[in-house]
């Protein structure tokens, strides 16, 4: 897994006009090519009768499946500049199609090139870019005479409080990222003196929005 990635906030849309052609851009996240391809025939059939729905899609740890479709503009024009943005931006498991009205007025290449790239940037920017970061979920139990100096220390700390539950001791629940286990269990022990005890939970990604224009 990853210790960190960038993806898509949600699923959105986001409409510009260029030279009288409307150019609306939907985002969503996909974790398989099936998804993907799911996406991308929604918005097909939203969209019949459209003159163009061109797609592109990163997906994988390592970006390992990207596909690009012109859907009928000039090759190279769409789907291309479409993946391009994807990958500018590093996003992954993030699929895209730009629904096309023409308005009449021919944009050559040059000028397709610049729309589609125009329309998805475009749209990232409204909708929002998050940072997934993995973590572990560490419990850690406490005796409640120890409650109010480990939550002080916690709040202060980088470190997130997940959940406390109040059983016949405390368990406090924190979110530590993977190369920060030993140095927080360290501390934790420290802290209470050696009164605490440290089992390592699930894994899990936090997500931080990182940009929303």
């Amino acid at each position: 897994m990853l210790s960190y990635y960038y993806t898509v906030k949600d699923y959105g849309e986001h409409e510009i006009t260029i030279q009288k052609s409307r150019f609306i851009c939907y985002v969503n996240r996909a974790t398989t090519e099936e998804e993907a391809q799911n996406f991308i025939n929604l918005i097909k059939k939203k969209h019949w009768d459209a003159n163009h729905n061109c797609s592109a899609y990163l997906i994988g740890e390592t970006n390992n499946i990207q596909k690009a479709n012109d859907d009928g503009e000039p090759s190279g024009t769409a789907g291309v500049p479409m993946l391009e943005v994807l990958k500018k931006r590093d996003l992954k498991d993030t699929v895209t199609v730009v629904t096309r009205y023409f308005g009449g007025i021919k944009l050559g290449a040059g000028g397709l090139i610049r729309a589609y790239g125009k329309s998805v940037s475009e749209g990232l920017n409204a909708i929002g870019i998050v940072e997934r970061r993995l973590v572990r979920v560490i419990h850690v139990k406490i005796d409640y005479t120890w409650l109010g100096k480990v939550e002080n220390e916690l709040r202060s700390s980088p470190y997130t409080i997940k959940e406390i539950h109040y059983l016949d001791g405390v368990e406090v629940e924190v979110y530590v990222e993977e190369e920060q286990i030993s140095q927080f269990t360290e501390w934790m022990i420290e802290l209470t003196n050696g009164q605490s005890v440290i089992n390592e939970g699930t894994n899990l990604y936090l997500e931080r929005l990182v940009s929303n224009s």
